[in-house]
């Protein structure tokens, strides 16, 4: 409807905002005069109501849904035709300025500039008006928000007559006498009555059997659901939480049921009067309430997931749960007494004197809850053994803390409450208390609903009880809290008004330079991302298992390809989801220039490994299972990675070494290509012994070894004449260099032996020690003889 408003000219714009009857009546109007129009009378009227301040707040909500729907399709308005408009002012940029005055043009290019120029105002005068009736409108939005926000202070703060004052007392229980009365009567009434009677006879059959139904399910759904949890448990979800949960739903689902049906069975037997069915429609909602508390008792006491919101010990459980029965009974009873005050003719005092037990009690109940947590957490302190147990712990960092002062708070306001109530503030503390019970009831609710969650996360993902130690777990928490927020506000009084407000702000989003990230945008980058991601690991794992093993590639090389996939597809994941997300990234080509000179000098050293690792993953000059020293240690390569390469030595240690330094460094590669490699022995014999011989023994010792290869030969080398033997050396190639050290070791032994047989010494080093002018050590000893 307000699309062809964007399509008007300028003197449509001028008619449809100055209408006249005759020309109405000439031509007829178009749809998007007669929205325009709409709009005119609806602001005029809110302008008037504001003016006034008579209307009820009703009606004020109801004027404001009107208010935010005129604004929301003018700001939808304003966005139409935006590339038509772009696609013409770059047209008209095109002909350049227009020439100063009395300087002729060329008449077909006069011509053309005219017709654009029209062509433009005319589609920027609809967004004019749109932009200004969309000003218009939440400024309305913003005076009925603030008649309406003073309206509920006055109430908070108003004062009312005293609750303990005795002369109210009278009043409240005549007035309570009255209602109970009124409904009774109604009751009698109907009861007596011929229609209500045949009603009853003639669909008795079907009511009957409704009610039998509902009576089963109140009396016996919650035996019903324990008794089939045995087998569920066993044979599907054998050894987790799951089931258990999905039970004790059950055993709140099921009599809730049936009190819903017995509920319907009253309303459709026409038993009760005005007064009576308008309270039987809110029995659901009482029941469920009820219901609910005792659920989330048994789950928080029974379960073990008690001890940051609620901490009580065993032996006071039962008495805990009682006090949150309490609870839930004084939250009902407060929506009964608003029931009746809808029904019956209060006055002020005696509402007062009813409203004020209620929030005394609920405000002792806090206080007892309070002193049985504190007890428990003390003996906890003084207990280090104590394991906590509770699903809120793994919410996030300082979940604990957040939880203890939203329960202390709601501790504080319990004690707060009655007082302002004594004083007659009674609408002050009924916001308090009562909004304080149910967001301790609520925080509950999510503690066990995580707890559930982290369950079946472990069921479907087969890690059971280790998913609490999970990111998963952790992340969870995170939405869990994040979906909690706009209930706790809601229960603290925010208006369902401004929720809508927010979130239409989070829809929106925010603009960075010319990009808009919204949530919707970041959805479908994440879901892009994580597709592309998921993809790209599929295909690793595929080439890693599959078809890399029946290549000849060698297994540096497979690693190599499979870790350079990783990194291409993650990279095109990433730019794939940003162009599916719209997201315009060319204006942050100035803040990228300016990371990439921080990055020269403050990350320097690791976009230098990054590279390296890189260049190491193309050029391969070492694999995966490589053996290599550098840098003095020596060991095996396990993995690359494009930061640093792991390398574990032969004493079974991982050495993280930089890349930078395999690529800059002097690195040897003992088994690059290929596994052969030479062994060098070095041997020392006496001098004296004959050198053939010795060369003869030890050709024969090294040819004999498995390891060594007969092609090349290994050699004997005559070293030199040392210090104190013979130097030998024996050179051979081995088969597979890993076992360098074992095939040393062997030939060491096996030359010990021959020697030993052959009866050629292995010398050893001796000296002689000279010392110059012995005299003078004769001349220092008294006990020496002169001769």
């Amino acid at each position: 409807m307000l699309t062809s408003l964007c399509f008007l000219n300028a003197s449509q714009i001028h008619a449809q905002v100055a209408t006249v009857p005759g020309a109405a009546a000439e031509a007829p109007l178009t749809d998007a005069q007669v929205f325009y129009q709409s709009w005119l009378k609806t602001a005029q009227r809110a302008e008037g109501v504001i003016d006034a301040n008579r209307a009820s707040t009703a009606a004020l909500e109801q004027l404001r849904e009107d208010l935010v729907e005129f604004r929301d399709r003018f700001r939808e308005a304003q966005t139409e035709n935006q590339s038509r408009i772009e696609t013409l002012e770059a047209q008209v940029a095109a002909l350049g300025d227009a020439p100063e005055e009395g300087v002729d043009e060329p008449q077909d290019l006069a011509e053309l500039r005219r017709r654009l120029t029209t062509r433009l105002a005319n589609l920027r005068v609809p967004r004019i008006i749109a932009e200004e009736a969309a000003l218009r409108a939440n400024g309305l939005v913003i005076e009925v928000d603030d008649i309406i926000r003073e309206r509920r202070k006055t109430v908070l703060l108003e004062r009312g007559p005293v609750p303990i004052n005795p002369e109210n007392w009278p009043s409240a229980i005549t007035a309570l006498q009255d209602g109970m009365n009124a409904v009774l009567g109604e009751v009698k009434g109907q009861l007596s009555s011929s229609a209500v009677r045949r009603n009853i006879g003639a669909t008795w059959p079907s009511l009957a059997i409704s009610l039998v139904i509902a009576l089963i399910l109140l009396v016996g759904g919650r035996k019903l659901a324990v008794k089939g949890a045995p087998y569920f448990r066993n044979k599907h979800w054998k050894g987790t939480g799951v089931w258990s949960f999905v039970t004790s739903l059950l055993q709140v689902f099921l009599p809730y049921a049936g009190i819903v049906v017995i509920t319907f069975v009253i309303d459709v037997s026409d038993l009760l009067g005005v007064r009576g069915t308008l309270l039987l429609l809110e029995v659901p909602g009482w029941a469920l309430t009820l219901l609910a508390f005792r659920w989330l008792s048994k789950q928080l006491f029974l379960s073990g997931a008690s001890s940051t919101l609620l901490p009580v010990d065993p032996e006071n459980a039962l008495k805990s749960r009682s006090l949150l029965d309490v609870l839930a009974l004084l939250l009902v009873l407060k929506d009964v007494l608003g029931a009746f005050e809808h029904t019956t003719s209060f006055s002020d005092g005696a509402l007062a004197v009813l409203r004020f037990p209620l929030i005394v009690i609920a405000a002792l109940v806090l206080l007892q809850l309070r002193r049985i947590g504190e007890g428990q957490r003390a003996r906890d302190n003084r207990d280090e053994s104590v394991s906590e147990t509770d699903a809120g712990r793994t919410l996030a960092a300082g979940a604990g803390f957040i939880l203890n002062f939203v329960r202390r708070g709601a501790y504080l306001l319990g004690f707060v409450s009655p007082i302002l109530a004594s004083l007659g503030f009674m609408a002050a503390a009924e916001a308090m208390i009562y909004p304080a019970i149910q967001t301790l009831a609520l925080i509950a609710a999510f503690l066990v609903l995580h707890r559930f969650l982290i369950d079946f996360y472990g069921l479907i993902s087969g890690k059971g009880a280790e998913a609490k130690e999970t990111l998963g777990a952790v992340l969870i928490g995170f939405l869990l809290s994040f979906a909690a927020m706009p209930l706790l506000a809601r229960v603290w009084g925010v208006r369902d008004a401004d929720l809508f407000d927010l979130w239409r702000k989070l829809l929106n989003g925010f603009e960075i330079g010319d990009t808009r990230i919204s949530p919707t945008a970041f959805i479908t980058f994440a879901v892009v991302f994580f597709i592309g991601y998921s993809a790209t690991r599929f295909i690793q794992g595929s080439l890693r298992s599959s078809l890399l093993p029946k290549t000849k590639i060698d297994p540096g090389g497979q690693n190599a390809i499979v870790s350079g996939t990783g990194y291409v597809g993650i990279f095109l994941a990433a730019l794939v989801a940003i162009s599916s997300a719209g997201l315009d990234l060319s204006s942050l080509a100035i803040v990228a220039g300016a990371l990439s000179v921080g990055i020269g000098f403050g990350l320097q050293t690791i976009v230098s490994n990054f590279v390296s690792g890189i260049i190491l993953l193309i050029e391969r000059p070492i694999s995966k299972g490589d053996w290599i020293e550098v840098g003095g240690m020596m060991g095996y390569v396990r993995d690359i990675s494009v930061r640093s390469t792991r390398i574990e030595t032969f004493d079974r240690t991982d050495v993280i070494v930089p890349n930078s330094d395999l690529i800059t460094g002097t690195v040897t590669n003992f088994t690059r290509g290929n596994t052969v490699g030479r062994v060098i022995v070095p041997v020392g014999v006496a001098y004296g012994t004959d050198p053939r011989r010795v060369e003869a023994i030890l050709q024969e010792i090294a040819q004999s070894h498995p390891m060594v290869l007969a092609n090349p030969a290994p050699s004997v080398v005559f070293q030199g004449f040392g210090a104190d033997s013979l130097d030998f050396e024996i050179r051979a190639i081995l088969r597979d260099v890993n076992w360098m050290l074992t095939v040393k070791s062997e030939l060491n032994y096996k030359i010990a032996e021959r020697f030993t047989q052959e009866q050629i010494e292995i010398p050893f080093a001796q000296r002689d020690l000279w010392i110059r002018n012995p005299e003078v050590l004769r001349a220092d000893d008294p006990n020496s003889v002169k001769r």
